[in-house]
């Protein structure tokens, strides 16, 4: 079997025994084509003739692309999973890539807006029709619970329980989890879902919570541009869906939330993703010092 149809395997093992995302399997697919194209450049097709000296000089070409960190990492990732597949399945004698480590990447701050951004756009009038209800709701939701885009769009009604003040979720490789929805972001939820939504649906049913003009599911492609969009309207540019799901967490922390819990509530496998948020402010720093340490006012 060549590397090319040890790919395909590898990802129908992805998509049926890993359940990983849609998304997920199509990155995967860009980043093993790319590496089998560099491999066959070099004269190798077989899985039996990658050696160790040929991965870390792929990876090394990677990073000469000027792709950014998390694109290496993301593609060091999936050549990682190809081999250790094709060595588990015995297609080749032999894993290659066995404690391969990804180029070190710096460390970033994620992007995050103010508390008195966030109130400005949110606060911002918005158009008085049902796609006005909509792009209204869909800010508050990105904001209010921390939602990635791609589960913001891909909600669908049975997910809203607002009576129970919840929504079902649907994170990386279709992973479960409930969330609260409260405050603001329930209130102009309930507004379109009663309001707004049956506008917009076409004569096909569709259980989709957000919809475009013609019924049909809002794509990720539209939900970028509506955050953009209303962002630059607020006096924001290059407003982006995540960072609103970055300033949700940094929020929480800022106002005292447990790490547990903001990790459970932004669905994080591991804590050290988490921790990434923990970029407060000196002054918030301080102001907590002085209110929990028995001697922080000692001198008063």
């Amino acid at each position: 079997m060549d590397l090319a149809c040890a790919k395909e395997e590898y990802l129908d093992y992805l998509r049926v025994e890993r359940a990983s995302s849609v998304n997920t399997v199509e990155a995967y697919g860009r980043d093993l084509t790319r590496y089998i194209d560099y491999l066959a450049g070099s004269g190798v097709t077989e899985p039996s003739e990658v050696e160790r000296s040929l991965v870390e000089a792929y990876v090394g070409a990677l990073c000469d692309l000027g792709l950014a960190a998390a694109s290496v990492e993301r593609a060091v990732s999936a050549v990682k999973g190809f081999h250790r597949f094709m060595y588990r399945e015995q297609i080749s004698p032999e894993c290659p890539t066995a404690d391969l480590l990804p180029p070190a990447k710096p460390s970033r701050l994620p992007d995050v807006i103010s508390r008195k951004d966030a109130a400005r756009l949110l606060d911002q009038p918005f158009p008085n029709t049902a796609a006005g209800l909509r792009d209204h709701a869909m800010l508050e939701v990105l904001y209010g619970c921390g939602l990635r885009v791609s589960e913001l769009v891909g909600l669908d009604v049975r997910d809203a329980l607002l009576d129970e003040e919840l929504l079902r979720v649907f994170g990386k490789g279709s992973k479960e989890r409930v969330v609260p929805v409260l405050g603001a972001a329930a209130r102009v939820l309930g507004e379109y879902l009663e309001q707004g939504r049956d506008e917009l649906i076409g004569k096909k049913p569709n259980a989709a919570v957000f919809l475009n003009v013609r019924g049909g599911r809002i794509s990720r492609q539209s939900a970028h541009a509506i955050v953009e969009r209303y962002g630059r309207m607020a006096g924001i540019e290059g407003l982006h869906p995540h960072t609103l799901r970055h300033s949700f967490a940094t929020h929480l922390l800022e106002g005292g939330a447990d790490l547990r819990v903001v990790q459970e509530l932004l669905g994080h496998a591991d804590i050290s993703t988490t921790q990434l948020y923990t970029h407060l402010d000196r002054s918030h720093i301080r102001r907590v010092y002085l209110s929990a340490h028995p001697r922080a006012r000692a001198a008063d």
